[in-house]
Parts: structure tokens; C-alpha cells; sequence
């Protein structure tokens, strides 16, 4: 099969959504344990995670096909990435919340309409050119950095806590997928829907885990949760690669 017929990113599945939330989550931690607790500050933190994102997408666009450890590497950096420019806008430019919503709301829907004037689909299961790929990446990009933007307005501006904005993002998760089953929606509004709530989900059950009671959380350390969650990505990264290989395999018999 030629290269430029090969759909570069990952299909669809419950272990692609769980894999996705694990990482989201991964992403809000290891921003704030790197930042705060091993006391890099963010500027620096989003440097040295900018520089490592360079080299993950690199990496990736060197396959020019779909290689699991590439493409969660990237996703897990551009989570951690995605946070650390919202904290950066928030607490060191001092843009609040609100505004960051509406701004990085707006280049997503630029991003999307560009992408489209150009390509002529918006379907994740063409993503089979350079082009393509850039558009795709600088979107999952956005909607971590408006995912981010969009939590911390429910669970800390509005002061909804925790717990209840990981139940009304996943609730909205939950109708994307019901609102696609029962053709309301098509398949590209609600994977976009659904992977840009998936940023909050994972957020907010980051911060339920590693905030004190006191706040709102479970006290869990920072440490814990990150080892626990980076097994749970690695492994099932490991289980996806094994299975790419062994259908590459079967279709080159």
C-alpha cells in the first residue's frame, strides 16, 4: 500500500478514549508536579516540555503511518504542553479564563475551516498527507489548551468543584457518542466534541486524585498517580503496538 493511502493516526475504540483520558490526566499532573513540586517554575517547565514536544513530533512524522508509541508519546507531550500554555496565559500574562475560552474556541473553528478549504474533509480516517497531519496535530494541540481553559472556568471560576464538572463533561462525552448513534450529529462534530471534553474529564480526575480534601480532592500524591497512569499508558501502548504489528503482519501474507 502506498504511503500517502496509510491513515496515520489511531482508529477508534474504548481503549483509544481510555488511553486518551489516561494521558489528559497524565498531562495536568506531571505539568504541575515538574513545575511546582521539583520547583522548575512554569516558564522553564513549558521550555524543557516544548523542546521534548519538538522531538516526539519529529519523531512521529518520521513514520508517515500510524506507530502507536510515537503517536501517544505526542499526544501524552502535547497534553502536558496544552496545560502549561493556559497556566502561562492564566498565571503569568494574567488572561483570564473566560478569554482564553473564546480565543482558543475561535483557532480551533479557524483551524477546522482552514483544514477543510484546503483538504476538503475534516474525517480523522483520511489522515494520509503531510498536510493532513499538521492540520490534525495543531487542533489536538488547541483543544488541550481550550480543554484546559474550559475546566478550570467550571471547576474553579464558576466553582462547580471536581467531582461535578468530571460528571457534566462526562455527561456531554456520554450525549456526543448518543447524539452520533442516533444520526443527529455526523462522525467528525462528535469525535471533536468528545475529544475536546476528554481534556477536562481527564483534568478535573487528575485534580480530584492529587488535591487535598480540604479542596475538593482525595489528597493522592502527585508521584502516585503519575506512576500509576504512566503503567496503565505504556502497557496499553505496548498491547496496541504488538497487535499494529502482528495486523501488519497478516496483511502482508
Amino acid at each position: 500500500m502506498k504511503n500517502e493511502l496509510i491513515n496515520r493516526v489511531a482508529s477508534l475504540s474504548i481503549l483509544f478514549w481510555t488511553i486518551k483520558i489516561v494521558s489528559t490526566t497524565v498531562g495536568e499532573t506531571a505539568a504541575d508536579y515538574v513545575s511546582s513540586n521539583l520547583n522548575f517554575g512554569l516558564i522553564n517547565t513549558a521550555i524543557i516540555m516544548g523542546i521534548i514536544t519538538i522531538l516526539v513530533v519529529i519523531w512521529n512524522f518520521k513514520q508517515k503511518k500510524y506507530f502507536p508509541p510515537s503517536y501517544w508519546s505526542l499526544i501524552v507531550m502535547m497534553s502536558i504542553e496544552g496545560t502549561l500554555i493556559t497556566d502561562l496565559l492564566v498565571e503569568t500574562l494574567s488572561v483570564s479564563l473566560l478569554t482564553l475560552d473564546v480565543v482558543f474556541g475561535i483557532a480551533m473553528g479557524l483551524l477546522f475551516f482552514f483544514w477543510h478549504k484546503k483538504e476538503n474533509t475534516l474525517s480523522i480516517h483520511e489522515i494520509n498527507n503531510d498536510n493532513r497531519e499538521k492540520f490534525y496535530w495543531i487542533i489536538v494541540l488547541t483543544t488541550f489548551a481550550l480543554g484546559t481553559g474550559v475546566g478550570d472556568t467550571v471547576s474553579e471560576y464558576l466553582s462547580v468543584g471536581y467531582f461535578y464538572s468530571l460528571l457534566i463533561f462526562g455527561s456531554i462525552f456520554i450525549v456526543a457518542g448518543v447524539l452520533y448513534y442516533l444520526k443527529i450529529i455526523n462522525a467528525v462534530l462528535a469525535f471533536w466534541i468528545a475529544f475536546i471534553v476528554t481534556r477536562p474529564i481527564g483534568a478535573s480526575l487528575g485534580d480530584l486524585f492529587i488535591q487535598t480534601p480540604k479542596d475538593g480532592g482525595l489528597g493522592i500524591s502527585v508521584a502516585t498517580i503519575n506512576s500509576i497512569f504512566f503503567i496503565v499508558i505504556i502497557a496499553s501502548v505496548f498491547y496496541l503496538n504488538i497487535s499494529s504489528l502482528k495486523k501488519a503482519d497478516r496483511l502482508a501474507e
